[in-house]
């Protein structure tokens, strides 16, 4: 019987300590007995997912963690979500995220991003705000492309690239002018981003929505642009087929580019109420169809790009509680059966933004496999990583090393 892998990523779950925790993490401070319990099964390390002078998004840590060198593959996060959404990109064809953000100026006349989630705005209201915006691109070369929640895409036929842009959630709180020249100084950009906004401040769902006590989707934000890139699947590098489950188009497009499945999960939002049920059962129903999956978690990255302490330990105990102990038990008596628990990055409450530290990971040889020993009061943290010493160059190095390809480590 071959070999099972299980990749679970807990999106931005790595944390500084903070002093509201007595100087713990949030990821110590949480309640993790069914990972904790996985330690005596396994061997825990801190590996570099973000290449030096990238960027630490989302993007290149999970390419990274999928065994692809982002300074080799990497053009851009746009074009990943692109492919999610089955969209085909023209060889000089340049696809943008376009968030629907919050805007507000301040007391100075600063305009400033409030943000960049537009209060996390379901995709039902979104798409009625995307359908209105489509008169900005009709006969022109923009094309616009609703997808989950704020998340949605943008594509300019023939476009340009390199053109500086900044994800709105680095930018929270700020002002926007200096992080909006880049598309601002391009024409057809700049036209599309004025002309959204007068549409949005218009439209009636916008003033339903303040009448709530929620923030308008006030803007149109583009950024993570780039065209499409040239990557094998991972059948071709290692034989290998499998799933990816997750509830953004980002990873769902790497999912496409891998040439794994992405699994469409009826409830999945991304967010603190996610679908962890339906997630983990497309899990196991992928196990047994492949021999690999990749189990995509966002909620500790958005409640950290919020702030939100509480709901970043609530989001940690969840993916503990729902997702690694009902897929321990799923797997029993299935075989060999690796697991790897890691973060994609750093996305620390207090900075609320993605950092480039190495990020701790636990490598289980076998889930079903005996227990080596008592580790008593030891618990999966970044701290306890990086006292085990085990520091692993780089997420292709990992994944390698998870699935005993040629040229891991062991």
């Amino acid at each position: 019987m071959q070999n099972k892998y299980i990749i679970v990523v807990g999106d931005g779950m790595g944390d500084y300590p903070l002093q509201e925790l007595g100087g713990k993490t949030p990821l110590e401070a949480a309640s993790t007995p069914h990972v904790d319990r996985l330690l005596r099964k396994g061997r825990m390390g801190t590996v570099l997912t973000i290449p030096e002078r990238m960027e630490p998004g989302s993007d290149v840590a999970n390419m990274s963690l999928l065994g692809y060198d982002p300074a080799r593959y990497h053009t851009g996060r746009a074009p990943l979500e692109a492919a999610s959404m089955g969209i085909q990109l023209g060889a000089e064809d340049v696809a943008f995220r376009c968030n629907l953000v919050t805007l507000k100026p301040d007391a100075e006349g600063v305009t400033r991003m409030v943000d960049y989630s537009a209060g996390h705005i379901p995709s039902a209201e979104s798409h009625e705000l995307i359908a209105a915006l489509q008169e900005v691109t009709d006969g022109g070369p923009l094309r616009l492309y609703p997808g989950v929640g704020y998340r949605h895409l943008l594509v300019w036929r023939n476009g340009r690239a390199d053109i500086p842009t900044t994800p709105p959630h680095d930018i929270s709180g700020n002002p926007t002018e200096p992080y909006a020249r880049g598309c601002m100084s391009e024409p057809v950009l700049a036209s599309f981003m004025e002309r959204a906004a007068s549409i949005l401040a218009a439209h009636p769902l916008n003033g339903r929505r303040e009448k709530e006590g929620k923030v308008p989707a006030n803007a149109a934000w583009l950024w993570g642009q780039g065209r499409s890139p040239a990557m094998p699947t991972l059948k071709e590098r290692f034989g290998l087929t499998g799933s990816m489950i997750s509830a953004v188009d980002l990873l769902k497009g790497l999912a496409v580019y891998a040439g794994l499945d992405p699994v469409p999960v009826p409830g999945a939002t991304g967010y603190l109420d996610t679908n962890y049920e339906g997630k983990v059962q497309a899990a196991l129903a992928a196990l047994k169809k492949g021999r690999f999956v990749y189990v995509h978690i966002e909620a500790p990255d958005e409640t950290s790009h919020q702030g939100l302490l509480k709901e970043k330990i609530r989001a940690i105990e969840d993916i503990d509680g729902k997702v690694i102990a009902p897929l321990v038990e799923g797997v029993r008596g299935t075989g060999k059966v690796r697991m790897l628990f890691v973060m994609d990055h750093f996305t620390p409450v207090h900075v609320k933004t993605h950092v480039s530290d190495r990020v701790p990971f636990l490598l289980v040889d076998d889930v079903n496999g005996p227990a080596a020993g008592p580790r008593t009061g030891e618990t999966f943290c970044e701290r306890a990583a990086q006292a085990d010493g085990w520091q692993v160059a780089d997420g292709e190095v990992l994944f390698r090393t998870l699935i005993d390809a040629p040229g891991s480590e062991g």
